[in-house]
């Protein structure tokens, strides 16, 4: 029978320079100075107080960060995801001016000239859809 690892939680938050780490399942805490150092100390903490070895459990890190920073990381996913759809509409446009210059009998290479693109980039707008 296969026994089922327990998995512990550690709580990490910012309090001035150090980072601290309480455990809910022991009710414990301790603090790192470094976010690299972190995972180690959480870990120590549970293997200190439970008497496990680090592959008796699983640590799950919920890093709790300051809500303008989430604000912040929340806008920046707007904005890649606006520049997508910009970017999918510049080339859409961008085909069908190549369809139109190819359609009114200029060469690839003519088309490549007048639109600042290399001939290969004209051939390769011109079979896309």
């Amino acid at each position: 029978m296969v026994e089922e690892v327990k998995t512990y939680h550690a709580e990490v938050t910012r309090d001035g320079k150090f980072w601290l780490i309480r455990v809910r399942e022991i009710n414990r805490s301790t603090q790192a100075l470094r976010y690299k150092d972190v995972e180690a100390m959480a870990s120590d903490l549970v293997e200190i107080m439970e008497g496990l070895r680090g592959d008796e459990y699983n640590l799950h890190l919920e890093v709790q960060l300051p809500s303008s920073v989430t604000d912040h990381q929340a806008r920046a996913e707007v904005l890649r995801e606006e520049a997508q759809r910009k970017q999918a509409e510049a080339a859409a446009e961008s085909r069908a001016a190549v369809h139109e210059l190819l359609a009114l009998g200029l060469s690839q290479r003519e088309a490549g000239e007048l639109l600042g693109v290399s001939f290969q980039r004209v051939s390769q707008l011109a079979k896309s859809s």
